[in-house]
Protein backbone atom coordinates (compact mmCIF):
# COMPACT_ATOMS: atom_id res chain seq x y z
CA UNK A 1 0.00 0.00 0.00
CA UNK A 2 0.81 3.58 -0.74
CA UNK A 3 2.25 5.79 2.03
CA UNK A 4 1.36 9.81 2.60
CA UNK A 5 1.92 11.85 5.09
CA UNK A 6 0.32 14.75 5.73
CA UNK A 7 1.28 17.62 7.80
CA UNK A 8 -1.42 19.95 9.06
CA UNK A 9 -3.89 16.96 7.95
CA UNK A 10 -7.20 17.62 10.34
CA UNK A 11 -7.45 21.28 9.64
CA UNK A 12 -7.41 22.95 5.97
CA UNK A 13 -5.90 19.40 4.74
CA UNK A 14 -8.42 17.42 6.47
CA UNK A 15 -9.60 17.37 2.38
CA UNK A 16 -6.55 15.90 1.46
CA UNK A 17 -6.27 12.98 4.32
CA UNK A 18 -9.67 12.31 3.63
CA UNK A 19 -8.81 11.71 -0.34
CA UNK A 20 -5.54 10.38 0.00
CA UNK A 21 -7.44 7.51 2.31
CA UNK A 22 -10.12 7.23 -0.61
CA UNK A 23 -7.44 6.29 -3.19
CA UNK A 24 -5.75 3.85 -1.53
CA UNK A 25 -3.09 5.31 0.82
CA UNK A 26 -2.21 4.83 4.04
CA UNK A 27 -2.18 8.48 5.93
CA UNK A 28 -0.21 9.14 8.58
CA UNK A 29 -1.35 12.27 10.07
CA UNK A 30 0.83 14.83 11.69
CA UNK A 31 -1.45 17.41 14.27
CA UNK A 32 -1.27 19.26 17.81
CA UNK A 33 -5.26 18.52 18.14
CA UNK A 34 -6.64 15.08 19.46
CA UNK A 35 -10.05 16.05 19.39
CA UNK A 36 -9.76 17.11 15.39
CA UNK A 37 -8.29 13.90 14.87
CA UNK A 38 -10.66 12.12 16.48
CA UNK A 39 -13.04 14.02 13.94
CA UNK A 40 -10.98 13.18 11.13
CA UNK A 41 -11.11 9.58 12.10
CA UNK A 42 -14.69 9.70 12.03
CA UNK A 43 -14.96 11.24 8.97
CA UNK A 44 -12.55 8.46 6.95
CA UNK A 45 -14.00 5.89 4.79
CA UNK A 46 -11.21 3.48 6.93
CA UNK A 47 -10.01 4.18 9.55
CA UNK A 48 -7.59 1.71 9.54
CA UNK A 49 -5.79 3.32 6.84
CA UNK A 50 -4.97 6.37 9.20
CA UNK A 51 -2.18 6.83 11.59
CA UNK A 52 -2.46 9.83 13.76
CA UNK A 53 0.82 11.28 15.10
CA UNK A 54 0.00 13.72 17.78
CA UNK A 55 3.27 15.69 17.66
CA UNK A 56 4.21 19.45 17.53
CA UNK A 57 6.35 19.98 14.62
CA UNK A 58 8.37 22.34 16.64
CA UNK A 59 9.58 19.48 18.66
CA UNK A 60 12.37 18.03 16.40
CA UNK A 61 13.37 15.01 18.16
CA UNK A 62 9.53 14.24 18.87
CA UNK A 63 9.21 14.67 15.41
CA UNK A 64 11.55 12.60 14.33
CA UNK A 65 10.51 9.81 16.42
CA UNK A 66 7.17 10.19 15.26
CA UNK A 67 8.36 9.85 11.18
CA UNK A 68 10.34 6.97 12.53
CA UNK A 69 8.06 4.84 14.12
CA UNK A 70 5.32 5.26 10.99
CA UNK A 71 7.84 4.23 8.77
CA UNK A 72 8.30 1.29 10.50
CA UNK A 73 4.82 0.29 10.92
CA UNK A 74 3.35 1.25 7.56
CA UNK A 75 6.09 1.35 5.14
CA UNK A 76 8.24 3.70 3.33
CA UNK A 77 6.69 7.02 2.50
CA UNK A 78 5.84 8.21 -1.34
CA UNK A 79 4.40 11.43 -0.69
CA UNK A 80 4.36 14.24 1.41
CA UNK A 81 1.75 17.23 2.15
CA UNK A 82 3.38 19.96 3.87
CA UNK A 83 1.56 22.87 5.26
CA UNK A 84 4.72 24.16 8.36
CA UNK A 85 4.35 27.46 9.90
CA UNK A 86 7.73 29.34 9.21
CA UNK A 87 8.00 29.16 13.29
CA UNK A 88 9.45 25.51 12.48
CA UNK A 89 12.53 26.40 10.91
CA UNK A 90 13.42 22.81 10.91
CA UNK A 91 11.13 20.76 10.26
CA UNK A 92 10.54 20.55 6.71
CA UNK A 93 13.96 19.77 6.44
CA UNK A 94 13.77 17.23 9.49
CA UNK A 95 10.82 15.67 7.55
CA UNK A 96 13.13 15.91 4.05
CA UNK A 97 15.96 14.15 5.73
CA UNK A 98 14.12 11.29 7.51
CA UNK A 99 11.50 10.47 4.64
CA UNK A 100 15.05 10.24 2.33
CA UNK A 101 16.65 8.08 4.59
CA UNK A 102 13.28 5.22 3.72
CA UNK A 103 12.65 6.13 0.47
CA UNK A 104 13.93 6.50 -2.52
CA UNK A 105 12.10 8.32 -4.58
CA UNK A 106 9.10 10.72 -3.15
CA UNK A 107 7.11 13.61 -3.90
CA UNK A 108 6.62 16.92 -1.57
CA UNK A 109 3.69 19.01 -1.76
CA UNK A 110 4.30 22.09 -0.04
CA UNK A 111 2.09 24.32 0.49
CA UNK A 112 2.94 27.92 0.94
CA UNK A 113 1.23 31.03 2.28
CA UNK A 114 -0.25 34.15 -0.47
CA UNK A 115 3.29 35.99 1.08
CA UNK A 116 5.75 33.41 0.28
CA UNK A 117 8.70 34.09 -1.77
CA UNK A 118 8.35 30.60 -3.51
CA UNK A 119 11.93 30.50 -5.57
CA UNK A 120 13.77 31.95 -2.76
CA UNK A 121 11.78 28.99 -0.14
CA UNK A 122 13.08 26.54 -3.15
CA UNK A 123 16.69 27.84 -3.49
CA UNK A 124 16.91 27.59 0.51
CA UNK A 125 15.48 23.86 0.33
CA UNK A 126 18.04 21.31 0.41
CA UNK A 127 16.80 18.62 -1.25
CA UNK A 128 17.85 15.45 -2.63
CA UNK A 129 17.35 14.80 -6.32
CA UNK A 130 15.52 11.84 -5.50
CA UNK A 131 12.18 14.04 -4.23
CA UNK A 132 9.69 15.85 -6.85
CA UNK A 133 8.90 18.89 -5.23
CA UNK A 134 5.65 21.16 -6.09
CA UNK A 135 5.07 24.24 -4.75
CA UNK A 136 1.27 25.35 -3.81
CA UNK A 137 1.07 28.62 -3.05
CA UNK A 138 -2.54 30.01 -0.95
CA UNK A 139 -3.80 32.95 -1.82
CA UNK A 140 -7.27 34.56 -2.20
CA UNK A 141 -10.61 34.79 -4.19
CA UNK A 142 -12.10 38.24 -5.03
CA UNK A 143 -15.95 38.69 -6.03
CA UNK A 144 -16.42 42.90 -7.24
CA UNK A 145 -14.78 45.00 -5.05
CA UNK A 146 -15.05 42.06 -2.06
CA UNK A 147 -12.36 39.87 -1.37
CA UNK A 148 -11.77 36.96 0.99
CA UNK A 149 -9.24 34.18 2.09
CA UNK A 150 -9.62 30.54 0.65
CA UNK A 151 -11.68 27.77 2.96
CA UNK A 152 -10.70 24.49 4.09
CA UNK A 153 -12.21 22.97 0.99
CA UNK A 154 -10.81 25.21 -1.59
CA UNK A 155 -7.50 24.63 -0.10
CA UNK A 156 -7.72 21.01 -0.13
CA UNK A 157 -9.31 20.86 -3.80
CA UNK A 158 -6.03 23.12 -4.84
CA UNK A 159 -3.86 20.39 -3.19
CA UNK A 160 -5.55 17.68 -4.63
CA UNK A 161 -5.62 18.91 -7.90
CA UNK A 162 -1.78 19.86 -7.80
CA UNK A 163 -1.63 16.24 -6.79
CA UNK A 164 -2.93 14.56 -9.72
CA UNK A 165 -1.23 17.44 -12.57
CA UNK A 166 1.90 17.68 -10.81
CA UNK A 167 2.87 20.86 -11.55
CA UNK A 168 6.17 22.85 -10.19
CA UNK A 169 3.95 26.05 -8.75
CA UNK A 170 0.32 26.01 -8.56
CA UNK A 171 -1.41 29.36 -6.85
CA UNK A 172 -4.88 28.21 -5.37
CA UNK A 173 -6.93 31.38 -5.78
CA UNK A 174 -4.91 34.58 -6.55
CA UNK A 175 -2.08 35.92 -4.84
CA UNK A 176 -2.04 39.52 -7.01
CA UNK A 177 -2.97 41.77 -7.21
CA UNK A 178 -1.71 41.97 -3.73
CA UNK A 179 -3.61 45.44 -2.35
CA UNK A 180 -6.77 43.39 -3.58
CA UNK A 181 -6.09 40.84 -0.85
CA UNK A 182 -8.40 40.27 2.41
CA UNK A 183 -7.50 43.13 6.10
Amino acid sequence: MKHALVIGGTGMLSGVSIWLIDNGYHVSIIARDAEKMKQLQKEASSSSQLTPLLVDYRNNDKLIEKLKVTIKQNGEINIVVAWIHSIAENALQSIISEVSKESNSWELFHILGSRSNLEEIKNKLAAPSSIAYYQVQLGFKTAGSQSRWLTHREISEGVIENIKKKKQVLIVGQVEPWGNRPN
